[in-house]
């Protein structure tokens, strides 16, 4: 009888209470397993919370003293992490963030030579590895691994994405929320060089407020300061965008790979009339894509899914109800250059974001998470199964239920899509009092 190996890695890579369950061991362990599957160099950002320099500091340690050279970018969004690691030959790269979890959380994400997330079987490699009895090599003298820093890190992730932009942004007016997270320097140096008119807020990060009330699970906080403007609202590491019209409506991610999938179809420039989205996809995106003709890849929850069925199908659009959004050089979520992306869009139209928005219609959606003791066995539990059947028998072809554990938080998540907020709330509550009473 084989024994399972134990999960160190979720839905996006390692995350715990930061010097409670992601400790300063476990970081710095887990960084000598990953250093097995590597050559070197390794670059390492992180978002701005308080435990962020502790465990970069643990993690350069352990590659290093498995002979792996370790380049410190500083605090970086994610995507700027991906792209500068790539652009400059790194063999691997590394994330320190909790994306958009509270502060007191936080998150190791690694990223390969490519820039994308590493594959399951390559995390599972690193997993095998990390519980492996046998001991990693030591070293010594000049095959010590050293530890430099890139100082214009931000500097030259700015001037690669800049040069991606086709359109002017002259006369473009927008507030963008930081969350006080990584894109607190980088998206205003972004958004300044490009030309575009900018109020910033959420930009003084204190190491405990990320994410506190702003930032894209908070988009009522740009919506308050938009006033009559379009606003960018960014989460922790900035791979999620989630956008404000005009009238201060929210676009979600949907909304915005819509809006997206249209643009680039118009120009002849969406290969294959294919986009990818996510089994938590709303129904009103699935309806929007069948009347422009465009094909839905559909993909389970996380962007390194979304990223290898967009290499396998060729596809330019592709990404997440929650934000976050790939695009053609199909790699790792970047909000940054997913706003800027929004904004080609309305510069090439000349059209504001209320009029492009209303490519799709939202079918009303309810997420409620139950927090449960264990989220094992609750797909073979007959009580929570009859109760699935019973509401998916309800909605019929007038909406769906989608349940499913996640992948970072001992939770169970159920989605409702009805015609009626009211009918989604009810179905959604029933559901989820049975896996309450079931597993809580």
């Amino acid at each position: 009888m084989t024994t399972k190996q134990p999960k160190l890695f979720g839905t996006d890579g390692v995350r715990g209470v930061a010097n409670s369950e992601l400790t300063v061991d476990l970081a710095y362990d887990l960084a000598r397993a990953a250093g097995q599957f590597t050559d070197g160099p390794v670059v390492i950002g992180r978002d701005t919370r308080r435990s962020g320099p502790m465990l970069a500091s643990a993690v350069m340690a352990g590659f290093n003293s498995v002979g792996i050279d370790t380049v410190d970018l500083g605090i970086l969004p994610v995507g700027a992490v991906s792209r500068v690691g790539r652009d400059s030959g790194a063999a691997m790269g590394v994330m320190i963030s909790a994306s958009h979890n509270p502060a007191e959380d936080n998150g190791i994400k690694f990223f390969g030579r490519d820039g994308s997330k590493l594959s399951d079987k390559a995390e599972g490699d690193i997993e095998g590895a990390f519980f492996s009895e046998e001991s990693f090599s030591t070293p010594v003298g000049p095959a010590v691994g050293i530890q430099t820093t890139m100082a214009n890190s931000i500097e030259r992730y700015v001037e690669k994405v800049a040069k991606t932009v086709d359109y002017s942004m002259r006369g473009l007016d927008f507030v963008i929320d930081c969350a006080n997270g990584a894109a607190f320097l980088a998206a205003p140096a972004l958004f300044e060089a490009v030309g575009a008119s900018v109020e910033v807020f959420a930009d003084m990060p204190n190491g405990m407020n990320i994410n506190d009330g702003v930032g894209a699970t908070h988009p009522e906080a740009v919506a308050a300061r938009a006033n009559g403007r379009v606003g960018l609202a960014f989460d922790g590491d900035a791979d999620r965008l989630i956008a404000v019209d005009e009238d201060g409506a929210v676009c979600n991610g949907d909304v915005i790979m819509a809006i997206f999938a249209q643009w680039q179809k118009d120009r002849g420039k969406l290969k294959h009339d294919t986009v990818v989205a996510t089994v938590m996809s709303n129904l009103g995106f699935h309806h929007a894509m069948e009347r422009l003709g465009i094909k839905v890849e559909v993909t389970p929850v996380g962007d390194r899914h979304v990223v290898e069925a967009m290499r396998s199908t060729k596809a330019v659009v592709g990404g997440e109800q929650s934000g976050h959004i790939l695009l053609e050089d199909r790699s790792t979520g970047d909000g940054l250059r997913s706003a800027l992306r929004l904004m080609e869009v309305m510069a090439g139209t000349g059209k504001e974001l209320r009029e492009l928005r209303t490519v799709m219609t939202e079918l009303p959606q309810v997420l409620t998470n139950v927090a449960v003791a264990s989220k094992d066995g609750w797909k073979e539990d007959p009580h929570i199964a009859d109760s699935i059947k019973s509401a998916a028998k309800t909605l019929g072809n007038r909406g769906r239920i989608l349940v499913r554990p996640s992948g970072t938080e001992p939770l169970i998540r159920v989605m409702v899509e009805a015609p009626t907020e009211g009918e989604a709330s009810d179905i959604a509550r029933s559901v989820a009092d049975m896996i309450e009473t079931r597993l809580g």
